[in-house]
């Protein structure tokens, strides 16, 4: 079966001051994360998984996680940029506080984090939650159908709020549940896999932290 790991981009700045980063917006990453990312990797050499291929979000903090994690792999694995793994086009929510948004677009934010299928970002000027799954799905099926051998495990790191919404459409659920298993935290994996390019895919694995060091908080998870 063709496996696909997803991979949440290390913990930020702005992640620690509760701040959107978006499509535009980037902060670097604490150095918390690196640890984190270093407990991600030695799962992955544990568990003995290959990996045949990763792509990457071209934004600077996803970047960086996957060349660190890639780094710390006992093994080579190729890796492209791929412009449809970038975070949600956020608008005017980009670089201001969640408590600052909560004030100026309550109903906003309340659809983007709850309610995906009322979510109207023209507003802010920013990107439906259909318009994201309509750049980000057929490049990753591109992806899986491109895999002859139907073997290979594949690292994909992204975004939060984007990728949690990509998993949920691969595996078969309606625009209006995309949040029903809420986000994803920084550095985290979840995996999913398929007999061949058809939809629905099947989860494996959600959101798992298990073997990353520490305590979870707040921000750690959009």
């Amino acid at each position: 079966m063709t496996r696909l790991y997803f991979v949440r981009h290390g913990k930020t700045e702005w992640n620690l001051e509760g701040r959107y980063q978006g499509a535009a917006g980037d902060s670097p990453l604490l150095p918390e994360s690196y640890v984190q990312i270093a407990a991600l990797a030695k799962y992955l050499n544990e568990k003995g998984l290959r990996f045949s291929h990763a792509y990457v979000s071209p934004l600077k903090r996803t970047r960086t996680t996957a060349l660190t994690l890639l780094g710390e792999l006992q093994q080579k694995v190729p890796l492209t940029v791929m412009p449809a793994l970038r975070e949600f086009n956020l608008g005017l929510m980009e670089g201001q506080t969640f408590t600052a948004v909560e004030k100026k677009f309550p109903d906003e934010l309340y659809a983007f984090r709850h309610a995906p299928a009322d979510y109207d970002p023209r507003r802010l000027h920013g990107e439906s939650f259909p318009q994201l799954l309509e750049r980000m799905v057929p490049p990753v099926r591109e992806v899986v159908a491109g895999d002859y051998s139907g073997e290979a495990n594949i690292l994909m790191i992204g975004h939060g709020a984007s990728l949690a919404a990509l998993i949920q459409h691969l595996v078969g659920t309606p625009i209006a549940d995309l949040r029903k298993d809420g986000g994803l935290t920084n550095s985290s994996l979840t995996v999913l896999e398929m007999n061949e390019d058809r939809l629905p895919y099947h989860l494996v694995k959600w959101n798992d932290t298990h073997f990353l060091p520490g305590k979870r908080s707040a921000t750690d998870t959009i």
